[in-house]
């Protein structure tokens, strides 16, 4: 069999196996959720009518509901790739690694399996708080099918490069708890975006850390396309961001799946 065939066999393999580990062991990524889940309502309810003061003087509870789910949204890939990083770590610590290399199957594809079975799981994360937000008030009356298209798009490539930069830190970890550890810029990041504010409300000194990064112009970018907010440059901004970390990570994570093990 030519390698090409071979690859997407034994990927489709290591997806399914990845995606049955999901199904039965669904309390990580349970628990994942639940941080964004909880955000949104604790900041809708609890600080919703003061955080909105930063909006404007008209904003009310109803447009910081707007203005917070799209951050929301990509904050919960950042969680959702936490569970990757120690889904891989796993791997390459109890012993299945060893025994995939002593196998006819395709090098690549363990890693392969992991990737699409994360992005899977953080586009069904993102529908999943995308449901809540709807439930408790959020719209998005304005935006067109192709701006739809346009977010689900963002959102997957967004995922993608998130998920390879999970997997080298999994495989850099030495055990699972510090592959954990080792992800958490995923979640910080997003605290110190425009998720919760704008970064017009934030310290001088502090802007230029909310603004140069990767979370930032690409949740403005979304702001965009699902409340026809303005988005400048950050398009193009945030398509950078997604394509250099998805090119960094594939590098990081090849780089170090194919050292030889101690």
């Amino acid at each position: 069999m030519s390698s090409f065939p071979l690859a997407v066999r034994d990927s489709s393999t290591m997806l399914r196996r990845n995606l049955l580990h999901a199904r039965r062991y669904p309390s990580l990524t349970l628990n994942l959720l639940l941080t964004p889940i909880m955000l949104l309502l604790l900041f809708v309810y609890i600080f919703g009518d003061a955080m909105s003061a930063g909006l404007g003087s008209d904003a009310d509870r109803s447009d910081y509901i707007a203005y917070l789910v799209p951050g929301l949204l990509l904050m919960t890939i950042g969680s959702t790739t936490i569970g990757t990083a120690v889904s891989v770590s796993n791997d390459m610590t109890e012993g299945i690694i060893a025994r995939f290399r002593t196998m006819a199957i395709h090098r690549g594809s363990v890693i392969i399996g992991h990737v699409i079975g994360s992005v899977l799981q953080s586009i069904t994360s993102v529908v999943l708080v995308g449901a809540v937000a709807v439930a408790i008030g959020f719209r998005s009356t304005d935006a067109t099918t192709l701006e739809w298209i346009a977010a689900f798009g963002l959102v997957t490539l967004f995922a993608l490069a998130l998920t390879w930069i999970a997997v080298g830190m999994g495989l850099v970890s030495p055990n699972a708890e510090a592959a954990s550890n080792n992800a958490m810029p995923l979640i910080f990041l997003p605290l110190i975006s425009s998720t919760f504010v704008p970064l017009h409300t934030m310290p001088g000194w502090f802007q230029p850390i909310a603004e140069y990064q990767p979370f930032t112009p690409a949740i403005e970018t979304l702001r965009g396309l699902l409340l026809g907010t303005e988005i400048g440059n950050n398009g193009w901004i945030a398509i950078a961001w997604c394509l250099g970390l998805a090119a960094l990570g594939y590098r990081w994570s090849q780089a170090q799946f194919n050292r030889d093990p101690k």
